[in-house]
């Protein structure tokens, strides 16, 4: 489809423009002007024309203004409704960006179909036709682009009077990441290495060593930041490293090379990223020039997600009108980990093969998310991938009679309404989107700058199949994390109730249901004829008349530090350090309350190293100083500081108590009767039983580990009594119990949280003191297991919930440090420069006290208050 008009025909008329005038968009559309064809919509819907009429009436000459339109309920035509009634005030170009060229297609075609002009301008400016591109420049069409097409260093679009972004709640992926180079160490080894040798400097010979060799599942996995502005010699070989890479790196080097210093790098094995955190839009033309910018959002949230990810002060949110939002269709959420038998995966595949057609999404990479997809495929059932949608469109997957569709991360543009497809799978939780994410989620403890991010990919992905109101779809939930991301009562409430009202019905029964029973209500859903009007609709109304939507914890504090952080992100960008600084350090006092306490630590850490790079006098490095002190404490356990190197003249921080004791431990341990033999033998034996699921082999693997450690480690006696506890002194304690049983529900029982609660206390009282040491957690480690969102309030707030392959990592990372120590440390004879080495080493390993509670904690099973 093109802009082009009628040509070679009778038919002779103005093209440009018409004269009439319309007062909104929606009384353009009922005047019957538009040349709509026999495909078009019937009509309008209530909340559309409610939203269309609203903007007309209020919000015409508003800079920056998200309209809230749920998934499924239409974006696109009021968007294009919107965009064709300004464009006929002849008050210049209107640009319609989507995330993806397939979904720019999908929007030409409604274009057509509701005979409204477009051209579609996608794919490298040189394959623009000529006529297309004229046609938007003279305000003849609506220019249907990408976002890629806006967001590059040399944009070709005219500078348009109006911006429109759809899915604009998936900007940060689309815009964010379009401000720095990532580069995958499996697609590009010699481009990752070549970076790597440029950010020597900012990494220890020990983490060198573990990046450069084979992996291992510590290094493999963890993230960390460096600010590359702190040397400044060594921020020069970045930039020339960079400058060497070829394309598309080049292309994105050129998105940030001015402000390079601004940048935060992320390092892990897998890859590097390097990107401000809030990108710097104001310096594009195209988008910063704009007379108005409108963003099509299926949430508009209040945490401040849409300016951070576009880089805007203030975005104005303009709610539907109507108090109750507008039904996108029903789905059937089912939950294969809750389900009697523990096979998830073959559930799945048996509920696929009902129809043998699904949608599988998946934060994975696209080579393990077509692998899943295959494996959840029956006998000659077709898979498509990534490649197949670019090349063959989404409509030949929907036109399909049977076939399984496979993406990753790509929770939006996908709209496959009807017939076209009733089986959704969400393939683990879609967390960690690039290096930054997952520092933020992993690292940071930032988990709520990220919330509305992550509800917003579960929403949208869920609904890639309810497109209408009559629409209905089955949603398989697979995998533990993402069962576990449901079962936080924090998490549910945050959904609209309708939303509520379905996963809590899924859920419900899902847990504990048998297989075949499973199977049979998807049946009775898919058919959704008289059986399911009278079993399932009146439960899921129940269940929906206790629903009430409530904002997740740190939402309102996040939104209010928004403006400062865009305003400091683009000062830093420019190189006025101590302006940046001083913009971050007025976002602080908002983000305060706990559940943003991991952010404000990152915040604050920013802010010191911005004005140090900015001071003028010993007064202003004083304060950047104390800047990072201030730091370490809002952080808590934020054990990636522990990593970030001093700045200059900064007095030493003293190590918490916990990290003393376990040193000293070691040291002691080294200047001993030394075996290595028997250490090297006692090192592969815990490691082996952490990777076995035999309860007493796993329980002595954890104390062995703890003993690594630097902890007094044991099972303690009696029954009931957690599988290992470890002792720093009186400085911090912990206790761990592992949960390998299986349970028809796989749910937590009540009965293990209350005896979670417990084992602190006890362990207190085998030694004769009154309480255990301050902020000693117990832990729960299990894959399998989550907390039923009635149980999980029950748990105390010192109770969290671990995988196995957290602690695999950790008896990994000690061994690595066991590894270092016997071939260096022993050597060493003073005791102080011992304790000094062994203290760098199990730094660099992650494996002080400190750090360990750290990566043991993620997952705290009280719900955030």
């Amino acid at each position: 489809m093109t802009g082009r008009h009628l040509t070679g025909m009778a038919f002779l008329g103005k093209t440009k423009r018409a004269d009439q005038q319309f007062s909104s968009p929606e009384e353009l559309y009922l005047s019957g002007t538009l040349p709509r064809t026999t495909a078009a919509v019937d009509s309008l819907w209530l909340h559309q024309g409610d939203v269309i009429r609203a903007y007309a009436e209020d919000h015409q000459n508003t800079p920056d203004l998200a309209l809230e339109l749920p998934t499924g309920t239409g974006k696109t035509l009021p968007g294009l409704l919107t965009g064709e009634w300004v464009r006929r005030m002849a008050e210049g170009p209107v640009i319609y960006a989507t995330p993806t060229k397939q979904l720019a297609r999908q929007v030409a075609a409604t274009a057509e179909r509701e005979g409204i002009p477009g051209a579609l301008l996608i794919g490298g400016v040189k394959h623009w036709d000529p006529a297309d591109r004229a046609s938007v420049e003279g305000g003849e069409a609506i220019g249907i682009t990408t976002y890629s097409a806006i967001f590059n260093s040399r944009p070709k679009l005219p500078e348009p009077r109006l911006l429109l972004f759809d899915d604009a709640h998936a900007g940060e992926q689309f815009v964010g990441n379009e401000y720095g180079i990532s580069i995958r160490r499996h697609d590009d080894e010699d481009a990752y290495l070549q970076v790597l040798e440029a950010l020597k400097p900012f990494v220890s010979g020990l983490l060198l060593q573990r990046l450069t060799g084979n992996p291992d599942p510590g290094a493999h996995h963890q993230v960390r930041l460096i600010i590359p502005a702190v040397n400044e010699a060594a921020l020069t070989s970045l930039d020339a490293a960079l400058a060497r890479l070829p394309n598309p790196h080049s292309y994105k080097l050129a998105m940030i090379r001015s402000g390079l210093p601004a940048c935060c790098v992320y390092l892990s094995y897998g890859g590097i990223q390097i990107r401000p955190m809030i990108p710097p839009t104001y310096e594009n033309h195209v988008f910063a020039r704009a007379k108005q910018r409108i963003y099509l959002s299926a949430t508009l949230g209040s945490g401040g997600e849409l300016e951070r990810a576009f880089g805007r002060r203030e975005i104005i949110r303009m709610p539907l009108p109507t108090k109750t939002p507008p039904r996108s269709g029903r789905r059937l959420f089912i939950f294969p980990d809750l389900v009697k038998g523990g096979d998830a995966a073959g559930l799945t595949k048996q509920i696929i093969g009902l129809t043998d057609k699904a949608l599988v999404l998946s934060q994975e990479t696209v080579a393990k998310t077509e692998s899943a997809a295959k494996a959840l495929a029956g006998p000659g059932v077709p898979v498509m991938g990534r490649d197949d949608l670019e090349e063959q469109g989404l409509e030949s997957f929907a036109k399909a009679s049977v076939g399984l569709l496979s993406l990753a991360n790509r929770y939006d543009g996908l709209d496959l309404p009807g017939n076209a497809c009733r089986i959704v799978v969400l393939g683990g939780k879609p967390d960690a989107v690039g290096l930054q994410e997952r520092f933020l989620s992993e690292r940071a403890e930032a988990h709520a700058a990220l919330a509305e991010r992550l509800r917003t990919r579960i929403v949208q992905g869920a609904g890639r199949c309810t497109r209408g109101p009559n629409d209905y779809a089955v949603v398989v939930v697979l995998g533990s994390d993402i069962m576990r991301y449901f079962s936080r009562p924090e998490n549910l409430k945050a959904l609209e109730p309708e939303l509520q009202a379905e996963v809590e019905f899924g859920w419900q029964n899902s847990k504990g249901a048998d297989p075949d029973a499973v199977v049979e209500n998807v049946s009775t859903f898919l058919e959704h004829g008289a059986d399911w009007r009278a079993q399932g609709e009146p439960m899921v109304a129940e269940f929906r008349r206790d629903a009430v939507k409530v904002e997740a914890p740190g939402t309102d504090a996040l939104g209010n530090a928004a403006a400062l952080e865009v305003e400091a992100w683009q000062l830093a960008f420019g190189g006025d350090w101590t302006g940046a600084s001083m913009k971050l350090q007025e976002a602080v006092p908002h983000v305060g309350p706990a559940a943003t306490r991991g952010y404000r630590g990152l915040l604050l850490y920013i802010a010191g190293v911005w004005l140090h790079l900015g001071a003028r006098d010993e007064t202003q490095r004083s304060r950047a100083r104390k800047l990072i002190r201030d730091a370490a404490l809002a952080a808590n356990r934020g054990a990636w500081l522990n990593e970030m190197p001093e700045l200059p003249g900064a007095e030493e921080v003293p190590s918490v108590s916990e990290d003393v004791v376990a040193v000293n431990e070691v040291v002691a341990r080294l200047r001993g009767q030394l075996g290595p033999k028997r250490i090297n033998t006692d090192m592969t034996e815990m490691q082996e039983a952490l990777d076995q699921d035999e309860a007493k082999r796993y329980e002595r693997g954890l104390t062995t580990l703890g003993s690594f450690l630097g902890a007094d480690a044991s099972k303690p006696k009696g029954q009931g009594r957690c599988d290992s506890a470890w002792l720093w002194g009186t400085a911090m304690w912990m206790t761990i119990e592992a949960k390998s049983e299986p349970h028809d529900d796989g749910l937590l029982p009540l009965k293990d949280v209350r005896q979670t609660n417990t084992q602190l206390d006890q362990l207190a009282a085998d030694r004769g003191m009154s309480h255990p040491p301050a902020g000693s957690p117990a832990i729960i480690v299990s894959d399998k297991l989550s907390v039923d969102p009635q149980h999980a309030s029950a748990a105390n707030p010192n109770v969290y919930l671990a995988s196995t392959r957290v602690v695999r990592e950790v008896a990994s990372d000690a061994a690595m440090v066991w590894a270092d120590l016997l071939a260096t440390a022993v050597g060493l004879t003073s005791e102080s420069a011992q304790k000094q080495h062994v203290r760098s080493v199990m730094t660099e390993n992650g494996c002080l006290p400190s750090q360990v509670i750290d990566r043991l904690t993620q997952n705290r099973i009280r719900p955030e208050e």
